[in-house]
């Protein structure tokens, strides 16, 4: 019987191995960049790169890897562009409350001096 909790302690569920997978997906996304950096910055150094070896120039990344850091690369673009949506829409949300707030204490300024002519 598995009331109040008791005898639930067989069901625990591990979240973090989704945690480790994109940990590990970001690291393998460094090492690329960085490869690419190094390899573009070699080629800039070398006036005459097209004697190099194709071998050399060529990334020994499979495809999979490199779906992979563009699945992420596009999550994390969509993230951001969320996040800015939201920001602004927060924003737009302050400005109109300050706005009517204003608007309020207009109004109430006005109900006031009505009140004062009447009597």
């Amino acid at each position: 019987m598995g009331f109040l909790g008791f005898g639930k302690k067989d069901k625990v569920i591990d979240l973090t191995t989704k945690y480790k997978k994109d940990m590990e997906k970001a690291e393998q996304m460094k090492a690329i960049e960085k490869n690419q950096e190094s390899s573009s910055f070699g080629s800039k150094a070398m006036p005459f790169s097209f004697f190099d070896s194709p071998a050399a120039t060529t990334s020994s990344t499979d495809t999979s890897s490199s779906e992979d850091v563009v699945d992420i690369r596009a999550s994390h673009e969509k993230k951001r562009k969320l996040a800015k949506r939201i920001m602004d829409m927060t924003e737009r949300l302050e400005d109109i409350s300050n706005q009517i707030y204003h608007l309020q204490q207009r109004v109430e300024v006005l109900e006031r001096k009505l009140d004062i002519r009447r009597v």
